[in-house]
């Protein structure tokens, strides 16, 4: 693959399996609450001080790498490295497409907060 990115994600105990030539699109939210007043004007929104991020991966893999990720899907329980900040993140593998005949991939991945 050219361009993109290199990806990393590993289920607990498992091998860091490596996806080259990634395309991350993130989605990153804050956490509000929004109050609203009984016979007042308006609401008031509060800030909760917390983010949750959601990451899509996209590209193209061959089979036996799709298997190998698969396996980590299966597992429960899995680490991704923020191909931007660098930094390891314990993560929820929410979702697997995977398209033989292409060989395209998307995988959502969603930040669980430790």
């Amino acid at each position: 693959m050219s361009g993109g990115l290199s990806c990393f994600i590993r289920s607990l105990d498992g091998d860091w399996l490596q996806l080259d030539g990634c395309a991350v699109g993130i989605e990153i939210r804050r956490r509000f609450q929004r109050e609203i007043a009984r016979d007042g004007e308006g609401d008031d929104l509060i800030d909760q001080g917390s983010e949750s991020m959601e990451f899509t991966l996209t590209g193209r893999i061959d089979l036996p790498t799709y298997l190998k990720a698969q396996t980590i899907f299966r597992s429960g329980t899995c680490w991704f490295i923020d191909p931007f900040e660098e930094q390891e993140m314990k993560v929820c593998f929410a979702r697997v497409r995977y398209n033989s005949g292409s060989n395209e991939f998307e995988f959502l991945l969603i930040e669980d907060v430790v």
